[in-house]
Parts: C-alpha cells; sequence; structure tokens
C-alpha cells in the first residue's frame, strides 16, 4: 500500500479526451490533449521572461485546484486583502464610467455580452435535448458539447434556474448505469458547473448529486468515472463541506485512495481538507473513521499530499480536543509516532513552515487531553526533538508580526507551548487528569530527568541570544515549572552547568514585569528546594545585588507599562502572561499578576533566604571580586607614569596583565557579576588608549601627540595575547560578551500604526507619503527674542527626514532680521523643495546610513499586519539620480541656525524626527517597546542656536600620523568609534565595546602588529636570526566576536513593518553597525547593508528555510532584458551598464541566436564577463612570478593568482594606462551592479584589494596578501633598515661593530640590487633610476619605493576607477560594514560549492520523485563523488542539445533538474558528465 502512494504521477494526457480524469482549470485552458506538454516546451525557451520569482508556481504540477498546498485559512484572507484592496482602488473608475469608457473597453465588454447571450442559448438547446430519452449516442454528443461550452463559458452565461435545470438533469445522467461514458461525462459537466458558477453547488446538493458520487467512489466499477468523482467532490466541499460530511464523502475518498495516482491523491485528501474546515462535535463518527487511513497517510512522501493529511488530523484533534476519549483514539492509531517522525528535521518529508508549526500543535492538543498521549511523547523522547527544533530554528523568526501574541503559525512559540503542556503545573483535586501526569512522572524520574537534560540547556541558550519578552517568558516559565518537578540531585548539576543564575541576575535587570516575576519565582524555588547548593552563588553571580536593587527602586517600577495595557488599534492582545495558556479567558486583556508582585516577592526572599545572620552585605564581596579590583587599582596606576616610558610601561603591564589572565583562567571561575564590577574592563581602555577612547579630538589637539605612544600599548597588548602563536584572548572576549550582554539595554522599536493609505507631510516640503506622519507643535522657546513665533498650530512632519531638513524650513518662517545676501535668500526660496523629492526620500546620515525610498514600492511599510499594500501611481521614474539625491541634503558647509529641544532636551541633529524624539521618549520606556507614544502631538521649541565653528570631531586626524607604522590600525580604531552619547547613557557599556572594538581590530591586523614588534627586536637586538621574523599566529575565529543578543534584536527591528530605511530604526542599530559592526552576524548585516543600499523593496524577511530560492530576492523592481553576444562579452558588459548600471532595475541577459533567457543565461553571463577580467593580457592584475621569476600561470586564456587578484602598478606615463582604468571603471560598475541585482560573480579578488574597496589603509604588511615572497624578503629588509637605524641612532661603535648587517651573510652592497620594482621593470621608481643600486644607505628609501608601487601609489588610479564605476549604482560606503571575508562572501557565495547535508533542504521533488527514489538517491551520491571543477560544472550546467533522447537536461530559470530514470549508478554517472561537459555555454530548448 504504501508503494502505490508513492508511485509515478500518471500523465492525464495518455487517456482519450472524453475519459480523462481532468480538472476545470486544464480542460477550460485548452480542448486539446496536448496542451500540457506544449506549455512545458514553451516555457523551457521563454518561461524565465516573467521573472525568477514565479516559476516555481509555474513548475509545480500539483493539483492547483486544490487549496491543500496553502495553510488552512490563508486563500480566504488572501481573498479578503485582494478585495479590499480593489474595493479601495475603485473610486475613479465610477466617475470614468458617467463620463465616458474607453471605446476599446466597451468593444470588449459587447463582445463577452454576445458571447454570454451565445452561450445561454448553447445551454438552453442542450439541457431540452438531454432531458428528453433519446438515444445514449445523442445524449454522449449533448454531454460533450455541454462539458465544451462550461468549460469556456462565465459566470454571467448562466442563471439560477439554469444551475437548477442543469443540476437535475446531470444528477440523473450520472446516475445511468448502463452507460460509463454518459455517466463520466455528466459528473464532469458537474465539475465544469460548480465551478464556473459556484452557487449551483447548493442545486447539486439539493438534487442528491452527493449520494450518487458517493455510490461511485465506494463500488469502482470504472476507474476514470471515479477519478472524475474526486474532481467534482474537491468543487463541491470548498461550497457546501457540511453536506459532504454528512454524505460520508470523506469515507468515500478515502477508501480506495491507494489505487489512484499520486497527483487524484492529492485531490482527494484535498477535499478531507475543506470537509474539516466545517467539523461538527455533535456527530464525529464520519471523520473518526477516516483517522486510520489518513494516519497511514503519513507515512507517504509526497510532500502536499502529507501536508493536507496533517491539516486534517490538526483540524480534527481541535474539534476532540475537550473528549479524553477520542483523543486517546486518535493516538491508537500510531498519530504520535507518525507526527514526530514528521517533525524530524533530517526526514524524508520536509513540512512548509506553517503546517510544521501545525503539527507541534497537533502534539500539545493531545498531550493537554489524553494521558495516552502524554505519555507516550516521554516515552518516545520528545524532549530531543524540541531540542533540535529550537537549536537549529532561527530565534530571529520568533514574531512573525509586530502584534507577539498572534504567533499561532510560530513554530519557537509553538515549541514552547508544548513543552510548558508537558510539564504540568500542581494539579487541583477533582483535576484527574492532572494527577494522573504528575504521577506518571513521580513514577517516571528518568524520564523527566532526560527531558530536562534535552530541553533546559537549550532554553538557557535562548534567553541568552536576547529572544524577545514573549519567547524569554516562555522559556523562563518551563523552567520555572521544571525546577518545580525535578528532585534528583542530577537536576542540580543541570542547572549549574547550565549557568542559570548568571542569566537570572540578567533577566532580573530588565524592565517588564512579567519575566522578572517569573525569575523571581525561580529563584524562590531554587533556594527552597537547593540552598546549600545555590546561596553562595547568588553573591557570586549577583542575583542576590539584583533583587536588592529591585527592592531599593520600591514600588516606582511594579507599574511599568503592560504591553497588554498599551494602546493597541483594532485589536486585542492577550496579556503575556496568558500568552501561553490553552483556553482563552474572555478577559484576555486582564494581567494576572499583581502591581506590587515583584516587590513581594523579592522581600520574602531577601528575608527568607539573606538574613542578617546568613548574610552581611557589607561584607559581600567575593575573594575574586576583591582581588580583581586591586588588579584594577594597579592598571589606573599605570597611567601616572610618563607615557614614553617604553620599558616601565611593558614591564609593569605585563605583570598585571598575567595577573589578571590567571585569574580569569583560573580553577575558580570569574562570573560575569565580578568581572563587571571589578572596573577591569574600564582600567584597560583607559590605559591602552590613554583615555582618548572617552575623548573628542580632532587635528591639531595636543592628544594626537600620544597615539604612537597608544599604538605602542595595543602591539605589547597583542604580543601578551598571542606570546605563543595561539590566542589566549578568547576567554577575555568570551567575558566581554557575556558582560555587554548583561549591561546593555537597547530598545527594540516594534510600529503599531493604524492601517493608511498615504500620509501628507507638511514639513519639509509637503508631500504625500506612504507611512505615518508624526504631529507636532512647534513654539519658541522662553526668552528667545530674536526669532517670531510660527503662527501654525500644529503641523504634519515626516518622520524620515533629518533635524536640518526641519531647519532649513523653519528658518524662513521665523527669523526676524532681512535677507541681505543673495546666497541667503536663495537658500530659503529652495527650503520646501530642496529637500525630499516626490517620489523619493533619501536619507544620509553621519555614519554613512544612505538609503532611498521609491514610492511605488514604499507602500510595503503601512501596518504591522499587513504585507501587501495597494502601491502608489508611479510617476514614471525608474530611478533617482545622483543630482537629486545631492539636492536632498542640506549644504555641507550650512551651519545650524535652529536649535530644537523636547521636553527641555536638545535633539540630536544627527538624527530623523522620528529617530530624535524616540531617543528621547524611550528613557523610561520598556525594553521591547512599540511606538504608541509616538502617534500622539509633540511639542517641540525652537531657539537661535549658537554660531559654532565647523568640527571635525569624533575624525580620526589622519594626517597626524603620515608615517608611523601605526596609522592604519590607529586609524581603523578611533576613525568610526561609538558615539559619546552611549558613554552617557551607559558607561560601562561603552567601555566594554571599546575593548571589544579594540580586539577585533588586533585580531584583524594581527599580522601586522606582530611583524612590527619583531622587526624592531630585531633591529634592538632582541632577535637575532632573520628566521625569527617568521609570523606564524593564529587569528580568534570571527564569530567570536558576534553578539548573539544584539543580533537578534536587530533581526526583530528589521523585521518591523517601519523598518523602510536606517532612518526608520532606533539611532543605537546605525551607531553600533557605523563603529561596531562585528557585533552583527553576516545574515544580519547583509539585511541591514540592502535595506540602507537599496531600500525596502529589497529585504527579504522570510526565513531561508522557507523561500525558494538561496539569492536574494529582488522585490519589485522592474526587469530590462539585454541582448549579449558571447564572442564580445566584455563589449557587451560595457554597453549594458551603460544603458542600466545605474537604473534601479533587474537585467535578464539572452544571447544572440540562443533561445534561453531569464535567470540561467543571466547568471552565465556574469560567470563570462568575470572570466574575460581574468585575461592576463588586460594588464589589470598582478601576475604570480615565484621570487621574482617565471611566468604567470594561465588556464583556458584566464589568470589564476594564488592568493587572489589585485592590480597591477602602472606608471602614468604609460601609452595602455588609460585603457586599464577604463577596464576598472567597467569592473567596478559590473561588481556594484551584480550585488544590487544578487547575481555571484566569479572573481578571486586577494584580501588586500577587498581591503581597498572597504576603504581601507593598505601599509608593507599587506604585502602578505598579495605577494607572500616579496613581503617576506621586504620584512627581513625592514629588520635590516631598522636595525642600521638603530645603531647608528646609538652612536656605540663597539655595539655597531659587533651586530650583523648582512642580508643572510651577504652584504646589501654584494646582493647587486637595482632601483627597480621587482617584475615590472617598466615602471619608475622616482626619483631614482633603474641603473641605480641598493645600498645600507639607501635601504629605506627602496623599500618605501617598493611599497609605495606596489599598494599606494602605483594602484591608486585604478582603484579610484574602480570605486567611481561603483559608485554608478550605489555609494560604496555601504559595504564598510563587512570584513574582506564576508565581502568575498557576498560577492562571489560561499567557497564550498556543496554540503550535502544540506542538499535535501534546497530540492523540491516532482513527477513521482521522492527523496527515497533510487534515481535521487544515485544523483545525490555522484554528486558528492565530484570533484570541484565537476561540481562547478553542474552548477553552471545549461542543458544539453543532443540528439540523444536520455540525457539529462536543465531548466535554469527554475533551477529544474530533469532526470531520466536511468537504470543504474553508472549510466547515470556517464550521461551527466557527458551533459555538463557539453552542455555548456548555449541554451537551447531541451
Amino acid at each position: 500500500m504504501e508503494n502505490r502512494g508513492q508511485k509515478r504521477m500518471e500523465d492525464v494526457e495518455e487517456l482519450p479526451a472524453d475519459k480523462r480524469a481532468c480538472n476545470s482549470q486544464d480542460s477550460r485552458s485548452s480542448s486539446s490533449g496536448g496542451s500540457s506538454v506544449q506549455s512545458q516546451s514553451q516555457e523551457a525557451a521563454n518561461g524565465a521572461s516573467s521573472g525568477h520569482e514565479t516559476t516555481d508556481a509555474d513548475m509545480d504540477t500539483s493539483s492547483s485546484d486544490s487549496p491543500s498546498s496553502h495553510s488552512d485559512g490563508e486563500p480566504d484572507k488572501e481573498e479578503e486583502e485582494e478585495e479590499e484592496e480593489e474595493d479601495y482602488g475603485s473610486c475613479d473608475s465610477d466617475d470614468d464610467d458617467e463620463e465616458g469608457e474607453d471605446p476599446r473597453h466597451k468593444a470588449l465588454q459587447d463582445v463577452q455580452w454576445g458571447r454570454s447571450s451565445e452561450d445561454q442559448q448553447k445551454l438552453t438547446s442542450l439541457v431540452t435535448r438531454l432531458s428528453e430519452k433519446v438515444d445514449p449516442s445523442l445524449q454522449l454528443t449533448g454531454l460533450t458539447e455541454l462539458c465544451e461550452v462550461l468549460s469556456f463559458c462565465t459566470e454571467d452565461s448562466l442563471s439560477t434556474v439554469m444551475a437548477d435545470t442543469l443540476a437535475r438533469v446531470l444528477v440523473k445522467l450520472a446516475n445511468h448505469e448502463s452507460n460509463a461514458d454518459i455517466m463520466l461525462l455528466a459528473i464532469r459537466a458537474i465539475t465544469y458547473l460548480s465551478d464556473v458558477y459556484p452557487r449551483s453547488v447548493a442545486f447539486l446538493v439539493k438534487h442528491e448529486t452527493l449520494p450518487a458520487l458517493c455510490q461511485r467512489l465506494q463500488a469502482i466499477e470504472y476507474l476514470d468515472v471515479a477519478e472524475q468523482c474526486l474532481q467534482a467532490f474537491e468543487k463541491i466541499s470548498k461550497d457546501e463541506p457540511v453536506a459532504c460530511l454528512n454524505a460520508g464523502a470523506i469515507k468515500a475518498v478515502l477508501s480506495y485512495i491507494d489505487f489512484f495516482s499520486t497527483s487524484l491523491q492529492r485531490v482527494a485528501v484535498s477535499t478531507v481538507v475543506n470537509i474539516c474546515r466545517k467539523l461538527s462535535s455533535e456527530s464525529p463518527s464520519p471523520f473518526m473513521d477516516a483517522v486510520p487511513i489518513l494516519c497511514n497517510l503519513l507515512q507517504y512522501e509526497d510532500r502536499q499530499l502529507v501536508e493536507s493529511v496533517a491539516i486534517c488530523l490538526t483540524k480534527i484533534a481541535d474539534q476532540v480536543s475537550e473528549s479524553p476519549e477520542m483523543l486517546d483514539q486518535l493516538c491508537s492509531h500510531g498519530l504520535i509516532h507518525q507526527s514526530i517522525h514528521l517533525l524530524n528535521l533530517n526526514g524524508r518529508t520536509t513540512l512548509s513552515q506553517p503546517v510544521y508549526n501545525g503539527v507541534i500543535g497537533l502534539l500539545r492538543n493531545l498531550s493537554s487531553g489524553s494521558i495516552l498521549a502524554f505519555r507516550t511523547l516521554y516515552e518516545l523522547n520528545i524532549g530531543y526533538r524540541l531540542k533540535e527544533i529550537i537549536s537549529t530554528y532561527d530565534i530571529s523568526h520568533s514574531v512573525s508580526s509586530t502584534h507577539p501574541n498572534n504567533t499561532c503559525s510560530n513554530q519557537v512559540h509553538e515549541v514552547l507551548k508544548l513543552v510548558i503542556e508537558l510539564l504540568p503545573s500542581s494539579p487541583v483535586e477533582d483535576n484527574q487528569l492532572a494527577l494522573e501526569k504528575e504521577s506518571f512522572l513521580v513514577n517516571q524520574p528518568d524520564l523527566l530527568q532526560q527531558f530536562g537534560a534535552d530541553i533546559l540547556p537549550v532554553m538557557i541558550q535562548v534567553l541568552k541570544s536576547g529572544a524577545n519578552v514573549y519567547v524569554s517568558y516562555g522559556c523562563l516559565s518551563a523552567i520555572h515549572k521544571l525546577t518545580c518537578l525535578s528532585k534528583s540531585a542530577d537536576f542540580v548539576d543541570l542547572l549549574k552547568n547550565a549557568n542559570i543564575l548568571s542569566v537570572l541576575a540578567g533577566i532580573l535587570s530588565r524592565k517588564d514585569h512579567h519575566v522578572v516575576v517569573v525569575a523571581l519565582q525561580i529563584a524562590e524555588v531554587l533556594l527552597g528546594k537547593y540552598s546549600d547548593d545555590f546561596l553562595n552563588s547568588f553573591i557570586k553571580e549577583g542575583v542576590y545585588f539584583a533583587i536588592e536593587a529591585l527592592l531599593n527602586s520600591g514600588q516606582q517600577n511594579q507599574g511599568s507599562a503592560d504591553v497588554s495595557e498599551e494602546h493597541v488599534p483594532k485589536e486585542t492582545v492577550k496579556c503575556l502572561c496568558q500568552s501561553f495558556e490553552r483556553s482563552s479567558s474572555s478577559s484576555s486583556q486582564t494581567c494576572k499578576i499583581e502591581k506590587d508582585s515583584v516587590y513581594i516577592l523579592a522581600t520574602r526572599i531577601k528575608e527568607s533566604f539573606f538574613g542578617p545572620e546568613v548574610f552581611d552585605s557589607q561584607k559581600g564581596l567575593t575573594d575574586v571580586l576583591q582581588n580583581l579590583k586591586h588588579l584594577s587599582a594597579a592598571l589606573d596606576d599605570l597611567m601616572t607614569e610618563p607615557i614614553d616610558a617604553h620599558a616601565l610601561h611593558d614591564e609593569k603591564f605585563f605583570s598585571v596583565w598575567s595577573r589578571i589572565m590567571e585569574r580569569l583562567n583560573g580553577r575558580e571561575s570569574v562570573s560575569t557579576f565580578e568581572f563587571t564590577e571589578s572596573g577591569v574592563v574600564k582600567a584597560l581602555a583607559n590605559y591602552l588608549s590613554n583615555g582618548l577612547h572617552q575623548r573628542k579630538f580632532s587635528k591639531g589637539d595636543p592628544e594626537c601627540d600620544s597615539l604612537p605612544f597608544v599604538g605602542n600599548r595595543f602591539e605589547v597588548f597583542t604580543r601578551s595575547l598571542w606570546s605563543d602563536g595561539e590566542a589566549t584572548s578568547s576567554v577575555l572576549i568570551k567575558k566581554l560578551q557575556n558582560s555587554l550582554s548583561s549591561l546593555e539595554n537597547y530598545p527594540i522599536v516594534l510600529s503599531q500604526f493604524l492601517k493608511q493609505r498615504n500620509s501628507f507631510a507638511t514639513v519639509p516640503n509637503g508631500r504625500s507619503i506612504s507611512y505615518p506622519i508624526l504631529r507636532v507643535r512647534f513654539v519658541k522657546a522662553e526668552g528667545e527674542t530674536c526669532l517670531r513665533d510660527y503662527s501654525q498650530d500644529l503641523v504634519t512632519v515626516d518622520p524620515l527626514c533629518f533635524l536640518d531638513a526641519v531647519d532649513q524650513y523653519m528658518w524662513p518662517k521665523v527669523q526676524l532680521e532681512p535677507l541681505d545676501s543673495v546666497e541667503e535668500k536663495d537658500q530659503a526660496m529652495e527650503c520646501p523643495s530642496s529637500q525630499l523629492q516626490s517620489t523619493s526620500i533619501s536619507c544620509l546620515g553621519e555614519s554613512s546610513t544612505h538609503m532611498e525610498i521609491d514610492s511605488p514600492n514604499a507602500s510595503q511599510l503601512q501596518g504591522s499586519q499587513e504585507e501587501d499594500q495597494e502601491q502608489l501611481p508611479d510617476s514614471g521614474e525608474e530611478n533617482t539620480s545622483s543630482s537629486e539625491e545631492e539636492d536632498a541634503l542640506p549644504e555641507e558647509d550650512a551651519l545650524p541656525r535652529l536649535l530644537f529641544r523636547l521636553e527641555g532636551l536638545e535633539l540630536d541633529r544627527s538624527l530623523t524626527v522620528y529617530q530624535a524624539i524616540l531617543l528621547h521618549k524611550l528613557k523610561s520606556a520598556s525594553e521591547t517597546t512599540n511606538d504608541s507614544k509616538l502617534s500622539g502631538s509633540h511639542t517641540i521649541t525652537y531657539e537661535r542656536a549658537p554660531q559654532l565653528a565647523e568640527s571635525d570631531e569624533n575624525l580620526f586626524p589622519l594626517g597626524s600620523m603620515d608615517n608611523d607604522e601605526y596609522h592604519p590600525f590607529l586609524s581603523f580604531l578611533f576613525a568610526q568609534r561609538l558615539d559619546l552619547r552611549h558613554k552617557a547613557t551607559n558607561p560601562p557599556a561603552y567601555d566594554i565595546l571599546f575593548l571589544l572594538k579594540s580586539l577585533e581590530g588586533m585580531n584583524r591586523f594581527l599580522f601586522h602588529l606582530i611583524c612590527h614588534e619583531r622587526i624592531n627586536a630585531f633591529g634592538e637586538g632582541r632577535l637575532q636570526n632573520l628566521d625569527d621574523l617568521r609570523v606564524q599566529v593564529r587569528p580568534v575565529p570571527y564569530a567570536e566576536f558576534v553578539s548573539s543578543k544584539l543580533t537578534e534584536k536587530l533581526e526583530q527591528q528589521l523585521r518591523d513593518s517601519f523598518a523602510v530605511s536606517t532612518c526608520g530604526l532606533p539611532p543605537w542599530f546605525n551607531d553600533l553597525m557605523g563603529s561596531c559592526p562585528f557585533l552583527f552576524s553576516f545574515e544580519v548585516k547583509t539585511k541591514y547593508f540592502r535595506l540602507a543600499a537599496f531600500g525596502s523593496q529589497k529585504v527579504h524577511h522570510q526565513p531561508q528555510h522557507l523561500s525558494s530560492e538561496g539569492r536574494p530576492v529582488t522585490g519589485s523592481l522592474p526587469r530590462k532584458k539585454f541582448l549579449a553576444c558571447r564572442e564580445n562579452i566584455l563589449e557587451s558588459a560595457s554597453k549594458m551598464m551603460e544603458l542600466h548600471g545605474n537604473q534601479k532595475v533587474v537585467i535578464e541577459v539572452e544571447y544572440s541566436e540562443e533561445v534561453g533567457t531569464g535567470l540561467g543565461p543571466t547568471l552565465e553571463f556574469y560567470t563570462l564577463v568575470s572570466r574575460a577580467f581574468q585575461n592576463p593580457d588586460l594588464g589589470m592584475w598582478r601576475c604570480d612570478r615565484s621570487s621574482f621569476v617565471g611566468k604567470p600561470k594561465e588556464d583556458s586564456g584566464f589568470l589564476v593568482a594564488p592568493s587572489g587578484l589585485f592590480p597591477r602598478p602602472w606608471s602614468d606615463a604609460s601609452a595602455a594606462f588609460p585603457d586599464v582604468l577604463q577596464k576598472f571603471v567597467l569592473l567596478g560598475t559590473v561588481v556594484a551592479k551584480a550585488l544590487h541585482d544578487g547575481r555571484v560573480l566569479d572573481l578571486p579578488f586577494s584580501k588586500a584589494f577587498y581591503k581597498l574597496i572597504l576603504g581601507q589603509e593598505l601599509s608593507s604588511f599587506d604585502i602578505h596578501f598579495v605577494d607572500p615572497e616579496l613581503c617576506k624578503t621586504l620584512v627581513e629588509l625592514q629588520a635590516l633598515a631598522r636595525r642600521n637605524k638603530v645603531f647608528s641612532e646609538s652612536q656605540s661603535d663597539a655595539r655597531a661593530a659587533k651586530c650583523d648587517l648582512s642580508f643572510r651573510g651577504t652584504k646589501i652592497e654584494d646582493l647587486c640590487v637595482e632601483f627597480a620594482l621587482p617584475g615590472y621593470s617598466d615602471y619608475d621608481l622616482a626619483p631614482h633610476s633603474s641603473t641605480d643600486m641598493v645600498n645600507l644607505d639607501n635601504l629605506e628609501e627602496f623599500i618605501k619605493a617598493i611599497v609605495n608601487a606596489t599598494v599606494c601609489n602605483g594602484i591608486q588610479k585604478q582603484v579610484e576607477a574602480f570605486r567611481s564605476g561603483f559608485n554608478k549604482v550605489f555609494p560604496i560606503e555601504h559595504l564598510g560594514i563587512f570584513n574582506e571575508e564576508e565581502l568575498e562572501t557576498l560577492l562571489c557565495g560561499e567557497r564550498d560549492l556543496f554540503n550535502m547535508n544540506e542538499v535535501l533542504d534546497h530540492v523540491k521533488f516532482d513527477h513521482g520523485y521522492t527523496s527515497s527514489s533510487p534515481p535521487v538517491e544515485n544523483l545525490l551520491e555522484i554528486l558528492h563523488e565530484f570533484d570541484k571543477e565537476q561540481q562547478r560544472a553542474f552548477l553552471q550546467f545549461h542543458g544539453s542539445d543532443s540528439s540523444e533522447t536520455d540525457l539529462p537536461s536543465v531548466m535554469t530559470c527554475a533551477n529544474y533538474l530533469k532526470l531520466p530514470p536511468y537504470s543504474s549508478k553508472e549510466k547515470m554517472k556517464e550521461k551527466l558528465i557527458y551533459a555538463i561537459t557539453e552542455g555548456q555555454c548555449s541554451f537551447h530548448l531541451s
């Protein structure tokens, strides 16, 4: 039976036209039997012209007339939204009808009206003929004509009277026992009728159609008739599910389901899905009898079939959830086992997210009402499965909307509800089921212990990851129940290993009283049951001090606004304390937690467990904390020593720091609380930066003189952390990350705006915007006499405009002085229009957060519950030019003329109006808030701003250390540092962030710092051998610098509906992303980058495992086709970029004399262009000359650079240089366009070139990433030059005589090195000529000339050309948030082509294939056996035009592989290798 469910789908075209089991959509599209084949052929040729995003639907061969492919309730919701949109947009159409219609439209209506009249006449005639008793052959003819008419007519062709008559006649003919053809055509006509005229279904039911169909299915005489009955049932069940249920349709369609093809099995189960939406608990037998069959169907491998069955069983369980007997009956058929099998992440059948969540909810319903289900889940070790789900699921998607309780389709939320259900509370005496559950766990302590061992660590990890308040509350509730139920000693060890107390200390500092109360309850249980084990840890981890802080704050925080108490428009939201309860209360907004619960609980804990006889708070510091405080004071004392006393600083710092690291790595662990309270972080940050990290400085400041000494301190610190080549900084980084997670309080702001179509913002330029406005009253400040009152009352302000724009708007209206200068007059006149244009918003902040929102697409941000909104009319502009963007900004040299204050506090001018008001309002708001506080009116006072000179504060003085080797590192460290406003709001977190940024910078410049230190050591005589200069250090993995908590917070914020630009995010996101981007994961940085660079239409919020493709979506951007020539690919690329490079369009490529178009040819185009740029004849790149000799390696006409592509040096005088520059301009444009369109390039740039792209400086040590051998030689020569300089300055002849200044035993002069660039003799190292020889006196000058030619002036213009080409598409500064490795991944994709463990997750099987089909298993094995080149060839496989019919072929636009069922693995491998090698470089029909 199982094999029947897995058999290959039968092609309906093989049956005669009059016997086919077809659906109405198929037949109405064409009357010929080969329509499906033709459509597939056409799709192969040009199916992708409509865009790659639609191809998944085109390729889906499932029953499209079945709603089973959607989750329950989704189609209805989508239809309602579409109807609502149509109603909203129909305002103008009525007026147009009154004034006059388009003649073409009227002509079309006349044709349709005439056709309807003709169809009515035909139907009347056919009904008359079929009603008469005539010869069967005539009836067959009439039914055939009737089917043809119904398949092409419209609803206007039918009336209720005609439908009633047709239903009566067709039902009679469907019962024609003697002629199967008449029955078949009659039932087919019924199917068409119910589809074209849904109101006819009621008449069909009235005339006893359902019993007739059931009879044909329960006693199958003719298979084609039965198949048509299934099609009819599916149509009828959509409108009359209750009638179908009462008629026994469920049993009828499922009785012989194994005899049908997979496509018809889907139709049968789709009928059951329709019926299950209207189940009745009064008569459960019709659907309960179907449970065994449905449970058996869960074993099948067809995804759509299994999903539909899962929906049915979920609905059935919901219907009988109040009956323990029926729930037990469900479990008795193996439903629990099959459901857990479906939850297996490595299972054969992968479910869509809503259905997957529904299965988890199904298990929760079963365990809630059935002791059998409860026992079975524990016995099957459900905890392990749930641990897998939470561990692998992206917590960032734990809130699907800004209404957090609207999470029925949320995976983590469903898992938490199931976990809480499996941990019963203390039972009430009359609750027999709860008593049985508790008794089971008491008698089976090992099962509970195993469940806790699986669940507790992952719950703790979720809490540490910065999950939102709802998920945090669910995890804490589960942990609380687990601690109450568990009694074993092993559980104590589990709690200690999970470091539960450190988590509780962080939770107690949060502002939501729900999570605080549960955390206090957990603390009380731990102290009550395991006081001896945890009492001292409460002090060490700071839990006691957190409880004291709650008591000291009194009751002022106990009335903090509950999320449920805040105004939520048009929607009732459950209180958080009820979000995980199964029963819905009528008073869902009532909070169960009393106002003073936190204070009462904290008082009880302190009095019960921390009385004076047990604990003295004055002496509560642990020995570890006291020791760290002393070491911190020792670091502070170092600040009193002279800054230029290197030896003294080095010795003392080494001593103090070694003791600190000894303590951190000691046997007695250092808790996060002890680490943060010790002051070590502040002292270390202050010492390393010499206090500069807390100050603003600019060129000419005295502090700049200390920068070289600061660089030396970081060099010493680096040497101490990487003393033996292995990083010892991981412990420090982990402590800093834990401290940051504990101390940071950056809020998440969720928008809950009312649904609205358009708003009109008066300020700054009077324009319509597609998101809500702010209402502001501008009032002149008291005592201000130089400005006039602004007469307006409330004005509407664009929330995403900067305060500078408001300044320009307000100044002409409030100034008293006449406009004397022409410049001021022009500025005032341009004020209303110089800001945001009518079709776009341009937002640029100080941290280069540039963004553009096209108004046709900007409507996506309206309303937190609405994803598909009506788009604004397109103004006809596809692109906003760079000149418009410049006009949208205030003049850079213009000083602020007005100062704005809100409630007496100055607003930050570097922010947007929304961000500035938000920053002010959030000081007392809850940790996760909404913007309802911004929905009212705001009073902003204005006054004349003091005239201050323009300042360069917060800018690193680049000119202060031009010749210093520390300059690249210090420039990186101080140029983009965190805004000092963070220091004012949270000083400890500010110091932690600076230290993390310093450690990440040291890790990034590790080779530079270690090399420089060893060169100095060699020069000073501490190293004697040149081989000692060799650097072998291992950097810290980048993932250790990522803060999972901050990453999670930004993920949640980016999913908010108001995140239409980086201007709409809370300001701390932009500040941290600009200064400390390493804190965020690559995935969330990619989303932020696309939002900042391209706008909201390019941000893809759908979880990756729900996406049909791995590449970024391109939203609703228009598409442009371009015809390319393979023979002149670079010329084609140049023409393409000239036409479309700076336009906001997605380019699709097709090749001359080839039929293919769409995604496949486009990806091939970028691959061909990538290879063309690697042609060594272009003269763009350095060639690997292996110690300056030999020839460049070439392979198939393109360069292979072992260290990656890096520009070769060129002299300005070279005749070929202008052409090279043009190639770099084109390269920059191609790279930017590939990023814009989400395409992947095959350009292996070197790490050093990526640094240049990111705007970083290069030094001599960066040559290591270009030419390692050249760098090694230069480092050795630098060491000799340094030694020569040191001994020359020492003026000690005896010491100089002893030093070895030879290069590996040979004098520099004897090396006969010419003053020329190795490998590029045509490059002029001015002012020397190539005939000059290098000696010890000019060695340092020679080294500088080589470095300058290799990574500075010799390539400067090439890099400038690349950046200028890049900026034609979007500003290259947006890439600054990535490091070199991330930028390579963004541009070129992952290095590992295949991860075989993930291949199945990205494959969709169809046409009878499943994951267990032998051809599929053979294919996966073959791919695993392929080498890298064969894997690349497979990914670039376009399809073969061979005459052999048994070759594999590909539809590249849909990533669709057509794989014949070969008889053996060897045969498949032979054909596949032939196809992927011979089928390249062309696109043809397959």
